[in-house]
């Protein structure tokens, strides 16, 4: 006899991986219950130059809700300062991008669930909805780099919804560096963090491949000029 498969089978087989290991199961809830506590411990200490953010005052006294775009190796720090904002940001599937998605919502995020590998679609889509009613924010390089490296999510975003692009940078004066692929920054206790906010852009709705590339260079200009300022800002306090 031919064995049959029922829908709940082929749920689960293309289910994440760790979803199907109870020990990867266990170490997210691990990270998400130690990490949050001891992330807010750290950001306590952190003293903060911020400059810019009359952009971002604007933006809402409009009634526009922003589309943050960053690099994805200031994270931390991006999201001690957005915290309770009700901002959406795109969380993959994967086991990282499970506990990232657990420690956020408890910073008072609203998560997309996909990636530009996996799901990348329907996680838009569902950005396109939410934006309607909340700010979102891209991690612009990411899930897999290449670091520094713009993928179009945040462009294509405001041309699809009229919403404006916020570029900023941050940049810690003593930090640690992770070894992945994004150069990931840890800020040091008791170090000063630089937040630097670029010009708001919109992408006009009738906007062509050509023109969505050229907002995209923009975008990657624009955070470079917010990190040399950021480290000008910075000048004194390493």
């Amino acid at each position: 006899m031919e064995a049959t498969s029922t829908p709940a089978d082929r749920s689960a087989a293309a289910a994440p991986a760790w979803q199907r290991s109870w020990r990867r199961r266990l170490e997210i809830w691990a990270i998400a219950a130690v990490g949050t506590p001891l992330l807010r411990l750290l950001a306590s200490t952190w003293r903060w130059r911020v400059e810019g953010e009359e952009h971002l005052r604007a933006t809402d006294a409009a009634g526009l809700h922003g589309i943050h775009a960053f690099w994805h190796g200031r994270i931390l720090p991006g999201m001690v300062h957005f915290r309770d904002r009700g901002i959406v940001v795109i969380t993959s599937e994967n086991f990282d991008g499970e506990w990232i998605a657990r420690i956020i919502r408890r910073f008072g995020f609203g998560t997309a669930r996909g990636s530009s590998s996996r799901g990348a679609r329907k996680a838009l889509l569902q950005l396109v909805r939410d934006a309607r009613e909340h700010p979102t924010a891209f991690t612009l390089d990411g899930p897999r780099g290449p670091a520094r490296v713009a993928q179009p999510g945040a462009v294509w975003l405001s041309k699809a919804t009229g919403n404006p692009v916020i570029p900023f940078h941050l940049e810690a004066s003593r930090y640690w560096t992770l070894r992945s692929w994004d150069r990931t920054q840890i800020p040091k206790p008791f170090s000063t963090v630089a937040l630097v906010f670029g010009q708001p852009f919109t992408v006009p709705r009738d906007a062509d491949d050509e023109a969505l590339e050229h907002s995209r260079v923009h975008l990657e200009e624009e955070l470079a000029r917010c990190e040399t300022r950021c480290h000008v800002l910075l000048q004194g306090h390493r």
